[in-house]
C-alpha cells in the first residue's frame, strides 16, 4: 500500500508520519521526499479496510498534511521502471560502471553486441576486456570528460560513447560515480548511415520549406505523388530538383520498387538508347548475352530523366514511343517488350520555349508536362534561407563529432540578402567548407568564402557574350514569341504591350513570328 501525502515543509512532520505506523505495527518499506512538491510518499504492507480508514483519519489530522490519497506507485518505482523499459528496448548496447570499471549495469543489447551471458560479465571489471582504451586511466584523471573511441571487447569492434556518471553533494560539487558506456556495432552505424542518407534524399519531410512559395510546391508534390501520371519539375541548377523528385517516389504507391537516374545531358547517343531500352544477344560486337535497360530494371517502378531539356532529338523520338504504350524493343531485337513504370523529369531549361525554336519536340513535351511543379529559386523564398543553413551546420557538425557553431546575426543577415546564383547547392557547398574549417563556437559572415555581387545589378549566372544591342534583341524576340499564341495578331498584340501596329507589326516580322512558326 502507497500513500502520497500533500503538506506543508514542517519540521518534524514526517516523524508524526512514520509515529502512526509504528502505533498500527506496520513495517515501512519506503520513504520518499519530494520538497518541490511537498509531499511525502510512504510504502508499508495492506491493512484491513477498517485500519486502513483509522489510519488515513489521523494522518489527516497531522499539523501541516493538507491531503492524503493512495497512489499506485512511489516516485522512484516509477523512474525505476522507466530506466528498466529504456535499457530493455534500446536498439544500442549500454554499459554502466563504477570508479573501479566494474560493471554494474548492462542491458540486453549490450549483452547481444558481446556475445556473453549476464552471469559472465556483471559485476566484472571492463578493463580487462577491452582493447583500446584504458578506463581506470580515464576514471583516475583529473578531468574526466566524455569521450567518442574506437575499441574492441571480445575481438568485436565498436564506437563507444564514453560519459561520466557525475552525482553532486550538498555542498553542490560534483562527484565522479562511474561512467555509461553507450556501444555502435559496425552494422548499427551502416544501419545508421543508411536511414540518414535515406531520410535526407527519399522524404518530404527533409526538404526545409519555411516560405509560403516552397510550402505550396511540397503541398502539391504531396498530392500528386499518389498519383500515376508522369511530373516535371522545373527550376534553376542548385534549386532541389532531384530531391523533391525522389520525396514523390518514395511518397507514392511504387516506393517499395526502384528508383533509377538516366541523366540525359551526359548520355552520348551511341549508347543512350542501348542504356535505355536494353540490347539483345549478339546486337553488338562481343557480346553473346543480351542486357536489360534501365526501363525494364525499373518495372513496376520509377524512372527519373534529369535534365530532360539537354535530350538529343534521336533519343526524344524513341522516348516518345516508349510513353504512348509503355513498350518498347530491345536493340538488336524485334520482340516488343511492354514495362510499366513512372517517368519523371527535370529541367532548368524553358522548354516551351524550346518548343517553339524547334529544339524540342512539342508532342514529347505534352506527354512529359502532365504535371507540373515549378522550385523557386532560393533568392525568391528568403524565408527558407536561415533554415537551411541552420540544417546544414547541425548536419555537417554532426559527421565532424563537434556541437553546431551559432549562426551570428550579421551572417543570418548576410545569408538572406546574397543571390544565391547557386541556389541551395550554392548554400550548402559554402556551409560545409565554413563548418569544417570554423574554430569557434559562432559562424560569422567572414567564415563564408562566396563570390561578390553587386546589389543593384544582381548576377549573371553565366558569362555574358555579345552585345546590348543583341541581348535586347534576344528577349524581345522570346517574349514576342510567348505572348503571340494568346494574342495571336500584330493589333492584339500591340494592345497588349502598349505599342503601335505598325512597330509590333514590323517587330513580328522581323523575328519570323507568325501562325505557321508558332502553333496556336
Amino acid at each position: 500500500m502507497r500513500l502520497e501525502i500533500l503538506c506543508q515543509n514542517r519540521l518534524g512532520l514526517a516523524q508524526e508520519v512514520l509515529n502512526i505506523l509504528v502505533s498500527y505495527q506496520l513495517d515501512l518499506r519506503g520513504i520518499e521526499v519530494d520538497p518541490s512538491l511537498n509531499k511525502i510518499y510512504v510504502s508499508f504492507p495492506t491493512v484491513n479496510f477498517e485500519q486502513f480508514q483509522e489510519l488515513m483519519a489521523k494522518m489527516r489530522r497531522i499539523s501541516g498534511v493538507e491531503d492524503v490519497k493512495t497512489t499506485a506507485f512511489m516516485p522512484s518505482e516509477r523512474e525505476h521502471n522507466e530506466l528498466l523499459t529504456l535499457l530493455r528496448t534500446l536498439p544500442d548496447g549500454l554499459i554502466a560502471i563504477d570508479i573501479k570499471a566494474n560493471v554494474t549495469v548492462i542491458n540486453d543489447a549490450a549483452l547481444e553486441a558481446l556475445s556473453v551471458a549476464r552471469e559472465d560479465i556483471a559485476g566484472q571489471s571492463l578493463q580487462g576486456m577491452v582493447k583500446g582504451f584504458n578506463f581506470l586511466r580515464w576514471l583516475e584523471g583529473e578531468d574526466v570528460l566524455a569521450q567518442t573511441r574506437r575499441f574492441e571487447i571480445h575481438n568485436k569492434r565498436f564506437i563507444a560513447d564514453i560519459l561520466p556518471v557525475l552525482v553532486p553533494d550538498e555542498s553542490g560539487n560534483e562527484i565522479l560515480a562511474g561512467a555509461v558506456i553507450n556501444l555502435k556495432s559496425e552494422s548499427r552505424l551502416g544501419q545508421h548511415m543508411i536511414a540518414f542518407k535515406k531520410g535526407d534524399q527519399e522524404s518530404f519531410n527533409s526538404i526545409q520549406a519555411s516560405s509560403n512559395a516552397m510550402r505550396k510546391v511540397v503541398r502539391e508534390a504531396r498530392r500528386m505523388a499518389q498519383l500515376d501520371a508522369p511530373i516535371l519539375i522545373m527550376g534553376e541548377t542548385g534549386t532541389g530538383k532531384e530531391l523533391l523528385a525522389r520525396a514523390c517516389h518514395a511518397a507514392g504507391s511504387r516506393h517499395t520498387k526502384p528508383f533509377l537516374t538516366v541523366p540525359c545531358a551526359s548520355m552520348p547517343d551511341n549508347v543512350a538508347e542501348s542504356e535505355l531500352f536494353g540490347y539483345g544477344p549478339n546486337a553488338f560486337p562481343g557480346t553473346a548475352e543480351g542486357k536489360k535497360g534501365i526501363f525494364e530494371q525499373a518495372n513496376g517502378g520509377t524512372v527519373f530523366l534529369d535534365e530532360v531539356g539537354e535530350m538529343s532529338h534521336q533519343l526524344q523520338t524513341k522516348l516518345l514511343r516508349f510513353l504512348q504504350d509503355g513498350s518498347f524493343r530491345r536493340v538488336g531485337e524485334e520482340k516488343e517488350v511492354r514495362v510499366d513504370v513512372r517517368v519523371l523529369c527535370t529541367t532548368q531549361k524553358d522548354l516551351p520555349t524550346m518548343v517553339q525554336e524547334h529544339k524540342f519536340r512539342e508532342d514529347l513535351f505534352y506527354r512529359l508536362n502532365v504535371l507540373t511543379l515549378n522550385l523557386p529559386p532560393l533568392r525568391e523564398r528568403k524565408q527558407d534561407v536561415v533554415p537551411l543553413a541552420e540544417f546544414f551546420i547541425a548536419r555537417y557538425a554532426a559527421r565532424l563529432g563537434r556541437k553546431a557553431p551559432k549562426l551570428t546575426e550579421a551572417c543570418s543577415h548576410f545569408l538572406q540578402q546574397y543571390p544565391w546564383p547557386g541556389n541551395v547547392r550554392q548554400l550548402e557547398n559554402a556551409l560545409y567548407r565554413a563548418v569544417t574549417l570554423l574554430d569557434g563556437s559562432e559562424l560569422d559572415k567572414q567564415h563564408l568564402q562566396l563570390p561578390s555581387y553587386t546589389s543593384d545589378f544582381g548576377y549573371l549566372e553565366q558569362d555574358f557574350d555579345g552585345t546590348l544591342d543583341e541581348a535586347v534583341k534576344h528577349f524581345e524576340a522570346n517574349l514576342l514569341r510567348k505572348l503571340f499564341p494568346a494574342y495571336p495578331s500584330s493589333r492584339q498584340l500591340a494592345k497588349k504591350l502598349g505599342l503601335s501596329h505598325t512597330a509590333v507589326a514590323n517587330k513580328l516580322r522581323d523575328y519570323g513570328i507568325n501562325r505557321k512558326s508558332v502553333k496556336i
